[in-house]
């Protein structure tokens, strides 16, 4: 753990804490920067990544029904220095893929910026995207 505090760090409701930090930090790879209970609460980093777990209380933050799959319409990008453990791990977890890895290239004007990416859906749907970054290349002509 390191000093960084991330200025913008999504919080997300969870309907099961412990189920969601036991995905978060076996699975995924993360460690618990801090943790209180009443509700209960984690702030979760992996590399420079940074994300809140909340239990679904009476906050007066929910804007509406908290139906599965939550975070319908969002996905929060998880850029890593290696994907593939966190892969591994889901794999051996039987945990089913929303997208299998694949490379993907996009067009950053003069040149295209790579990265390997897979998606994953938590235990409340909230979709996650790993991602590696690949480098970069020249259009193909």
């Amino acid at each position: 753990m390191d000093d960084y505090w991330n200025p913008m760090v999504p919080e997300l409701s969870v309907s099961n804490f412990d189920q969601s930090l036991s995905f978060y930090r076996d699975l995924l790879g993360f460690t618990v920067r801090n943790q209180r209970t009443r509700p209960n609460f984690a702030y979760l980093e992996n590399e420079k990544v940074h994300i809140m777990l909340e239990q679904i209380h009476d906050s007066g933050w929910v804007t509406g029904a908290l139906q599965y799959p939550l975070g319908r319409g969002v996905n929060f990008q998880i850029e890593l220095t290696d994907i593939s453990p966190v892969l591994e791990r889901l794999l051996k977890a039987n945990v089913e893929l929303y997208r299998q890895p694949q490379d993907n290239w996009y067009d950053e004007g003069e040149m295209m910026s790579g990265q390997r990416e897979f998606l994953v859906q938590d235990p409340d749907g909230y979709l996650l995207r790993f991602t590696q970054y690949l480098g970069e290349k020249g259009h193909e002509k």
